[in-house]
């Protein structure tokens, strides 16, 4: 039924975690006290994109956008914007590069403006558990068009002149994967579909983003990508960690079976689909498709050798294609559009737009789609807004397996062929930005643990090689290291990318290669001068009481845990480096900040 306003409340799971389900029950409340129930429609969405501002809502039909919204904000929503039609001034974004600093309407928001929206079109802006409202949006619009005016070889073709590349990271031509499927003979027919919602690195929710917030978009994809390619039976591969993920596709696929959109003859032709979801026990090497696909026969999730590929023999031994959440987004739109549309968008060899999650140090953290060929200059300043505190160091690209690239690489375009020129790559989409407050070498050593932690241990590269690149950071980090450390750390990770079995293990050595690279100087300091200029490796710095500032108040040595703070109000309070776990109790608890954090060990600078 229409009615008079439609409230969009952002349902995504950062939203979610800041209490969006307590302002959706707040506002319930109040809309029924107010007897406008009949008035205004409460829509849950997926994510709507600038996370640091969440909890969001949008009012439409004025398009008003409020940020950072409680509970207690709903009173004055409901009495002032719903009843009285006067938007709430204090809830608005801002822009501290205006006058007028408030910004009311979403298409305003300056997060927007240099973005691009294909795979995200519909995110935060339908319920993503309304087949009807994504039906209303032309959706399965494409699937009808592909069942009734193209054979699968046309649809192949649009894709092929459209330039869309497998977006979970390796990038490889997606009309080409699923030709050699279509191609492969099966010997009673059976070919396989995957969806690989596995998302695993650190800082990245595009994957899961989509599953949440366009469901019907993903599966429509596939469906067109099956019929493409001879498949009769497709699989969502999503980790466990994402229960809203997995409950809107499972319910996607539900309501789709009920419309007589999935199923035996769908849309009365030939074609016939079915799909279902497996849940993955979070291990990020099951990202790996070989390893994805041992995983759904329930075994245990290793890689294996190419070839076969699984093009020939793959899941259970069929034809079988993986394709990536966000590839499967972009195919309705390049089906309803035409190849040439998409084309015409991103880099000669990088075609389209790309979803990132950009995290970090900068003022607008979120979900972003951005045409491909964007500088990293450009993604961290007009989308991020810039740092948010400090001074740019330096953005990993790529995820646990990407590379650190500095301030030099500034107008670099974001495309599969300049970052991996430059030492990173385009993984799946995560862009973690850094300002000089980290420790180059620390941050390599924390991706290198990840990846560490998760090999399979099948291959003796991956297994044995991090690991002793991993003890060389630590013998870095805590002063014990050598200079030939750092040919041994070079060496060691060029062998493993070249013959490790999977792409972990090729990928895992990037973040130290790259930081040694473009930070040597950091390296050489740890082990040279026993320093770590940011402060971060606790073994690199000590704690120091400035007698001149001291009161003699003794906090410090109250809050000491090993007690080796020693001193009186008239003498005044030192630390006993040689007893100092390096806690930083001391400092936290100083009323007059007396204590110093710094850089260096104490016995190397009496050296």
């Amino acid at each position: 039924m229409y009615k008079r306003v439609d409230v969009l409340l952002c349902f995504g799971s950062g939203c979610v975690s800041a209490g969006a389900r307590g302002i959706k029950e707040e506002l319930q409340r109040l809309v029924r006290e107010n007897g406008i129930d009949n008035e205004v429609n409460i829509i849950e969405t997926g994510c709507m994109g600038p996370c640091d501002y969440g909890p969001l809502m949008l009012i439409y039909p004025e398009g008003v956008f409020y940020k950072k919204l409680t509970p207690e904000d709903m009173k004055e929503v409901v009495e002032e914007h719903l009843l009285k039609g006067r938007v709430v001034e204090r809830l608005l974004m801002h822009d501290d590069s205006v006058a007028d600093r408030s910004i009311r309407k979403v298409d305003d928001v300056p997060f927007y403006k240099s973005q691009t929206k294909v795979a995200l079109k519909h995110c935060g802006y339908l319920d993503p558990e309304s087949l009807e409202e994504y039906v209303a949006v032309d959706g399965y619009a494409a699937l009808g068009k592909v069942l009734e005016e193209m054979k699968p070889e046309d649809v192949i073709n649009e894709i092929k002149i459209s330039g869309l590349r497998g977006r979970g990271g390796g990038g490889f031509p997606t009309h080409l994967k699923w030709t050699l499927s279509r191609s492969a003979k099966s010997d009673d027919g059976v070919k396989y579909l995957i969806c690989n919602g596995d998302e695993g690195d650190p800082g990245a929710f595009m994957d899961r983003s989509l599953l949440e917030g366009d469901p019907h978009k993903v599966l429509e994809g596939m469906m067109i990508g099956a019929y493409a390619m001879g498949a009769s039976k497709g699989y969502f591969y999503i980790r466990a960690e994402y229960p809203l993920a997995i409950e809107r596709i499972k319910l996607a696929i539900s309501k789709a079976k009920e419309y007589g959109l999935l199923g035996e003859n769908i849309l009365g032709s030939d074609f016939c689909f079915d799909a279902e979801v497996r849940t993955g026990a979070g291990a990020f090497v099951c990202g790996e498709e070989t390893a994805l696909m041992s995983s759904i026969e329930g075994k245990r999730g290793h890689p294996k050798p190419k070839p076969p590929y699984p093009s020939d023999k793959g899941l259970w031994g069929k034809p079988s294609s993986v394709n990536n959440v966000e590839t499967f987004a972009n195919v309705p739109s390049i089906i309803l559009n035409g190849g040439q549309w998409f084309a015409s968008m991103g880099t000669e060899k990088s075609k389209g737009t790309k979803v990132f999650a950009l995290t970090g140090d900068v003022k607008n953290t979120g979900l972003v789609e951005v045409p491909m060929g964007i500088t990293i200059g450009e993604l961290i300043d007009n989308v991020g807004g810039g740092i948010s505190k400090g001074n740019f160091k330096a953005v990993q690209l790529g995820g646990p397996s990407g590379g650190c690239l500095t301030k030099e690489h500034w107008d670099v375009p974001i495309d599969y062929d300049s970052l991996t020129a430059k030492g990173a790559m385009m993984g799946s989409g995560g862009v973690i930005v850094m300002d000089d407050s980290q420790c180059m070498v620390n941050v390599a050593k924390f991706f290198l643990e990840f990846s560490l932690e998760e090999s399979c241990g099948k291959c003796s590269p991956c297994r044995v090689g991090l690991k002793h690149m991993h003890n060389i950071l630590e013998n870095i980090t805590n002063g014990t290291g050598s200079m030939k450390d750092l040919e041994e750390l070079e060496n060691v990770g060029k062998l493993i990318k070249a013959t490790s079995l999977c792409g972990l293990g090729q990928t895992a050595p990037n973040p130290v290669l790259s930081t040694m690279n473009y930070f040597r100087n950091e390296y050489e300091s740890h082990i040279k001068n026993k320093r770590c200029e940011a402060l971060v490796c606790t073994e690199l710095l000590h704690f120091d009481i400035d007698k001149d500032k001291c009161v003699g108040c003794s906090l410090c040595a109250k809050r000491c845990p090993v007690n080796c703070i020693n001193g009186s109000r008239e003498e005044k309070f030192t630390i006993v480096q040689s007893e100092c776990i390096k806690c930083g109790n001391c400092k936290d608890v100083c009323p007059v900040n007396a204590v110093d954090k710094l850089a260096g060990r104490v016995e190397c600078e009496e050296e």
